[in-house]
């Protein structure tokens, strides 16, 4: 019979040995469990093609033929990467929803000897833990945000506050995106969905009883957009903020930023994005540097006519609780340790 749980903490904690998603690989890139390995019961053309089978001819065909596609391809995975389980492997199979695939995946399992089960509802009960989690249910977690200007290394203080103990959710990390317009990553985003996945695991496996350190974010993270609860909480957040001269930002942001810029093409074309805001000459000053390979001066100019300006006027137009503000001179990995030491010693003070 298939399980039903009562949370996502008890699906994402389900105690099984493997947890093994059998929808068509186009799905599971869209979206999946976390954990969850792909062993697809139809690939993607074949799950189109029993579906056309059952609008066009009927029902009965469509499951004629799936089944048959299933029984090959479940054999396949029994021949590779199933083959070295043991007599006592526990594996929890899902689906879509209906269960048509995944009930045929197990009991195939099943019949072997394994010990395995299906989850109710499959990925659609999955989504909706998720969807309640994050659009309708308000966050019980404590957050503190970290904030500063562009370039003060609030992203790589995040790791080293995770190694010193602290809970820290890396909201760019999960969007696979640095937060503004220049930084987007080659390989791209994951989708809406896959996003808000890592952030409900994320967010599960830490303790509401403990503050939650992320970096202070608007309400988008490249085409990411934060869900409900998440941005009501990061309004409300108190923060650390942390500053730097301008010329230690330029250097980090510099170094940071190094493969944006060994893709000169396609920097200038989201350069010239930003005409509009900051009008042409500005723009072409910001190229002639690029082409000059001055990535310092680039990152220097880019602060001083672009992104200080953007932070002083969201800080003007927004009021936010500040723990404490901790200023440091360099930006090197000795003074980011020092630096996440220090924000650890005032979140404590205010404790």
């Amino acid at each position: 019979m298939a399980i039903t749980f009562p949370s996502l903490n008890a699906l994402l904690d389900h105690g099984f040995d493997t947890l093994i998603d059998v929808r068509s690989p186009a799905e599971y890139a869209e979206d999946h469990i976390p954990g969850a390995i792909n062993l697809p019961a139809l690939s993607n053309a074949e799950r189109i093609e029993v579906g056309t089978i059952y609008t066009q001819i009927s029902p009965f065909a469509a499951r004629k033929i799936g089944a048959a596609m299933v029984a090959r391809n479940v054999a396949a995975h029994l021949e590779g990467p199933l083959a070295g389980h043991h007599g006592g492997w526990r594996p929890l199979v899902h689906c879509w929803r209906g269960g048509q695939r995944s009930g045929s995946f197990a009991g195939i399992l099943q019949q072997i000897g394994w010990r395995a089960d299906t989850i109710a509802g499959g990925y659609k009960t999955y989504r909706a833990l998720v969807r309640a989690a994050l659009y309708d249910d308000p966050l019980t977690h404590r957050l503190i945000l970290l904030d500063g200007y562009t370039g003060t290394a609030k992203t790589a203080l995040l790791p080293r506050l995770a190694a010193l103990g602290a809970q820290v959710i890396d909201l760019e990390g999960m969007a696979e995106h640095r937060g503004s317009l220049l930084g987007g990553s080659a390989g791209g985003q994951p989708s809406q969905k896959a996003f808000e996945s890592r952030l409900a695991a994320a967010l599960a496996g830490c303790d509401p009883a403990r503050p939650v350190i992320a970096e202070a974010e608007s309400s988008k993270i490249g085409r990411i957009t934060l869900p409900p609860s998440l941005w009501t909480a990061l309004c409300a957040a108190p923060r650390v903020e942390i500053t730097a001269p301008l010329p230690a930002r330029a250097a980090y942001l510099a170094a940071a930023y190094a493969d944006i810029a060994a893709d000169p093409t396609r920097l200038v074309a989201q350069l010239d994005q930003l005409r509009v805001f900051r009008g042409h000459a500005a723009v072409d000053g910001w190229i002639a540097l690029l082409a000059a390979q001055d990535l310092t001066g680039l990152a220097t100019a880019l602060m001083r006519d672009h992104y200080d300006p953007a932070y002083a006027k969201s800080r003007s137009q927004h009021s936010h609780g500040v723990i404490a503000t901790l200023a440091t001179d360099r930006l090197d990995p000795a003074a980011l340790d020092s630096l996440a030491e220090a924000i650890l010693a005032a979140l404590s003070s205010t404790a």
